[in-house]
């Protein structure tokens, strides 16, 4: 379950019931979960929480979606994406999954988001933003400038400045929907101590300690 309440569709503000009735039809969807694509689709009666924030939110899609934007909405997924993958987003990864395919990329690039580093599957402009994403999200902003270099080579200014606030944005959704366990990414901590069979040493290393009864 997710850490926050949710919202219910009797309690919604009218922003927030209109994109109920677009999602979800008559049903509350607090008392019946679902939504087209499978998930529980509580991401949006959380964020229904606070109807500003709702609002604002729902207005950055409206942003990387409009045709006003310079950047190619293939690469912008590129970076979605990725974002997800390298934030450990269940959620925001299947999403963009089914995304990517909208905006033409194939099966083979889709399995290898994972490993793209030794994929033979993109273009140079790809392999660049695909770096560029792993320097946002996992070097914290920290971008050598051969990388800049490379995408300058394909892309404006004005889209690099549309996928940087893009990308960057979706590795804040990532980091959310994980924090408050939201749709896929309500799962367990998995980093957990596993205990060991009953009556064994309580420190491993102990076991193999040279300097002990040794020669």
């Amino acid at each position: 379950m997710p850490r926050l309440r949710e919202i219910g569709k009797a309690d919604a503000d009218p922003f927030a019931q209109q994109l109920y009735k677009m999602l979800f039809g008559d049903r509350d969807p607090v008392k019946e979960p679902g939504t087209a694509t499978g998930t529980p689709g509580n991401w949006w009666t959380v964020f229904a929480l606070v109807p500003d924030a709702f609002k604002h939110t729902t207005e950055g899609f409206q942003f990387y979606r409009s045709p006003d934007r310079k950047l190619d909405p293939k690469l912008r997924e590129l970076g979605q994406i990725r974002a997800g993958f390298a934030r450990g987003s269940q959620f925001v990864f299947s999403q963009h999954c089914k995304a990517c395919r909208d905006v033409g990329f194939t099966e083979e690039q889709i399995d290898a988001i994972p490993h793209w580093p030794i994929a033979d599957c993109w273009e140079p402009v790809e392999r660049a933003l695909l770096a560029y994403t792993d320097c946002l999200v996992l070097q914290g902003g920290r971008v050598p400038e051969a990388i800049f270099d490379e995408m300058k080579k394909h892309l404006s200014d004005e889209e690099i400045l549309e996928f940087t606030y893009v990308t960057c944005t979706y590795e804040m959704h990532a980091t959310m929907s994980k924090a408050l366990r939201l749709e896929y990414d309500d799962v367990d901590e998995r980093i957990v101590e596993v205990a060991a069979p009953e009556g064994s040493s309580t420190d491993v290393m102990s076991m193999v300690d040279t300097d002990k009864g040794g020669d």
